[in-house]
């Protein structure tokens, strides 16, 4: 069964791959100011987490997204039609 644990885990998984080597990745890390990701290389977590969940994300979903936790609690409404309550 899906939880939020098992999604933030996978977050911060794909994440680690798209920065330098060593970078500490937290819940609360800011995704451009911190991890320093262009808008391309958010788009490829959505297109990741897409795929994973097999769920379709909006795009402006990343309106008021700064980091990995704020990415969860945006996603959790679309991960719910799929799987249920997380």
């Amino acid at each position: 069964m899906l939880n939020r644990e098992m999604v933030m885990d996978y977050i911060l998984e794909c994440l680690q791959g798209m920065v330098a080597n060593g970078q500490e990745i937290k819940p609360d890390s800011d995704l451009v100011d911190e991890l320093g990701l262009e808008s391309i290389k958010v788009m490829d977590l959505l297109m990741m987490l897409e795929d994973q969940y097999d769920i379709s994300i909006p795009i402006n979903i990343l309106l008021d997204v700064r980091t990995p936790a704020q990415l969860l609690d945006a996603l959790v409404p679309h991960l719910e039609k799929t799987y249920g309550p997380l």
